[in-house]
C-alpha cells in the first residue's frame, strides 16, 4: 500500500513539472497571457501548504511570464520564499539559488534599485558554486557577470 501511494506521489510530482515545462513551452513561443493563466491556476492548486519545491520553480517561471516589474518582483520573492521552505536543500534546489537571486538583482535593477540589485548580485555569486558545467550553470554564470557588468557603470 505504502508502494502504491509513494508511486502516486511520484506521478503527481510529475505531472506538476510536466504541466510546469509545458506552460514555459506557451511562455517562449510568446503566449504570455495564456501562461500567466495556466501558471496562476496551478498556483491555485498548488496552494499555500503545496511542495515547496513545485511552488518555487511554479514561481520563478511565473516571474518571467509579467509584464510589470514589480509583479515580476513579487513573483521572484515568492520564488525565493518557497525555496526557502524546503528542508535539506537537495542539490537541485541549490543550482537555483543562483538564478533565484540573479533574476531578482535584474528585477531591481529595473526598478532603479542599485544597491538592492548588488546585494542579490553578490548572494547570486556567493551560490555559485553550486552550479555545474553545463548549459544552466554557464547560462547563470554569465548572466551573472553580464548585470555585474552593467551595476559596475551605474
Amino acid at each position: 500500500m505504502r508502494e502504491q501511494q509513494q508511486g502516486a506521489s511520484d506521478a503527481s510530482e510529475d505531472a506538476v513539472l510536466t504541466r510546469i515545462g509545458q506552460t514555459m513551452m506557451l511562455l517562449h513561443g510568446g503566449d504570455r497571457e495564456e501562461a500567466r493563466n495556466r501558471f496562476g491556476e496551478l498556483w491555485q492548486q498548488l496552494g499555500a501548504d503545496g511542495d515547496p519545491l513545485h511552488r518555487c520553480t511554479l514561481a520563478h517561471c511565473m516571474a518571467d511570464a509579467q509584464d510589470d516589474p514589480y509583479d515580476e518582483l513579487a513573483w521572484d520573492l515568492r520564488a525565493l520564499t518557497a525555496a526557502e521552505g524546503v528542508d535539506g536543500r537537495p542539490l537541485a534546489l541549490r543550482a537555483l539559488y543562483p538564478s533565484l537571486h540573479i533574476n531578482l538583482a535584474a528585477d531591481y535593477v529595473k526598478l532603479r534599485r542599485p544597491d538592492a540589485a548588488r546585494i542579490h548580485l553578490a548572494r547570486a555569486r556567493a551560490a555559485s558554486d553550486a552550479l555545474t558545467d553545463d548549459g544552466y550553470g554557464n547560462g547563470v554564470r554569465a548572466a551573472i557577470a553580464r548585470l555585474a557588468e552593467r551595476l559596475a557603470t551605474e
